[in-house]
């Protein structure tokens, strides 16, 4: 019994001596912060990997590390860095797992006792290998629902989501429905085709809902206008309200206009047509001219240069033009009235007298005395016929002056 007691003493004073040896050396916060001998992840070749957890709920330090529900490593530190949690897990040397594993902390039991799993991630390809030193970003972590958030979502069904009125949700169900089944019967195809059509047409609804988005942006970006459009819609309002009276009367008349409009139309109808029909050759003939009548109307005001080449001929912002126009009434009736039955009645006095004197006009002033006339010569004799040679010479009688000529009489 003695050497039994001995060799307890020893015991304890060795393992008093090493936990005060752990106690100095180290920070102590609880027992959980002592490393356990014989856990996983703590042998030759272990490994270790840092994760970034949103909330480490009640996981705490020595907990299991687990890959498909088999521990495999351990939680060797919990750290808070900007705002979330680092979590430090060592692993066995054989664990193997891809680059972008996930981790999430399940709850063990239902006595409260947490883990970490890390899993391959799902729907995603598996990329590279998972190996000291690798951070699982926050964005690959989570948790998995405790025991305390199932029984609470549950309670909130039982007590307040309206599980209590099933009863009275059925009974209502079964009065509303009773007597009804042909239309019921009737109503779900007409439903299970309105639900395929929404189904086939989806893409347009996401489409239209996309443009609608759209327009609401637009239409928020818009605010400011709106709101001043918006502001100046009451005076434009009360100008409406005070020219009412004047607005009935105009539409009034409109009417009026319309029932006279109407009326002649109806009771010229046949003569507007005829009016049309008629018009068919001019407006042919017009379309047949081509360019030629719009570009002589652009000679029309700048004549005698066309409006076309005008900045070729005319270098600079004016030019000098002089002409020399002459509108008398002789120059007048000798380009237009010339040939024709009134020509001569625009040139005055001169071109009455010219026309109807005959000879006379052509004589001297009546207001000057009359100049003495010169003497008379003696007339010539007359020339020689030509001879033909080879014809016999023939006398040519005298032909006799003629009095309007001046000739001389023989």
């Amino acid at each position: 019994m003695t050497r039994t007691s001995t060799h307890r003493r020893v015991a304890i004073g060795s393992i008093a001596f090493g936990l005060t040896l752990a106690l100095t050396g180290c920070e102590w916060t609880g027992l959980n912060s002592v490393p356990m001998p014989g856990t996983e992840g703590t042998g030759d070749g272990a490994y270790s990997v840092k994760i970034e957890m949103p909330n480490v709920t009640t996981l705490s330090e020595n907990s299991p590390v687990r890959v498909n529900d088999v521990t495999v490593g351990t939680v060797d530190d919990i750290e808070v860095q900007n705002w979330h949690a680092v979590v430090t897990v060592s692993l066995n040397e054989e664990v193997v797992l891809p680059a972008n594993a996930t981790a999430k902390i399940g709850q063990t039991s239902l006595l409260g006792s947490q883990h970490l799993e890390l899993a391959p991630p799902v729907g995603v390809a598996p990329e590279g290998t998972l190996s000291d030193g690798d951070v699982i970003p926050m964005a690959r972590a989570g948790a998995y629902p405790t025991t305390e958030q199932t029984l609470s979502s549950l309670s909130v069904v039982l007590n307040g989501g309206g599980l209590a009125q099933i009863n009275d949700i059925t009974r209502e169900l079964n009065a509303g429905l009773v007597g009804r089944e042909d239309s019921i019967r009737d109503l779900l195809p007409q439903l299970d085709q309105l639900v395929g059509s929404l189904d086939r047409q989806r893409g347009e609804i996401v489409t239209a809902m996309e443009g609608l988005d759209r327009l609401s942006t637009t239409v928020n970006q818009q605010t400011a206008t709106l709101t001043a459009a918006l502001d100046g819609i009451p005076p434009a309002l009360e100008v409406l309200v005070g020219q009412r009276q004047n607005l009935t009367d105009a539409l009034i008349a409109l009417g009026n206009l319309s029932s006279t409009a109407t009326r002649v139309i109806n009771e010229s109808g046949d003569d507007l047509k005829a009016n049309l029909h008629a018009l068919v050759p001019l407006l042919t003939q017009l379309a047949g001219t081509g360019n030629a009548l719009t570009e002589s109307l652009g000679i029309l005001i700048t004549y005698p240069f066309p409006l076309k080449n005008l900045d070729q001929a005319i270098r600079g912002d004016y030019a000098n033009l002089m002409m020399t126009v002459d509108l008398t009434n002789k120059r007048l009736d000798k380009n237009f009235l010339t040939g024709t039955g009134l020509g001569g009645t625009l040139g005055g006095v001169e071109g009455a007298l010219g026309k109807t004197a005959g000879v006379a006009g052509q004589s001297t002033n009546p207001l000057q005395s009359p100049s003495p006339k010169p003497p008379a010569k003696p007339a010539a004799a007359p020339a020689p016929a030509p001879s033909i040679p080879g014809l016999p010479q023939i006398q040519l009688p005298q032909i006799p002056g003629l009095p309007q000529l001046g000739a001389p009489k023989p």
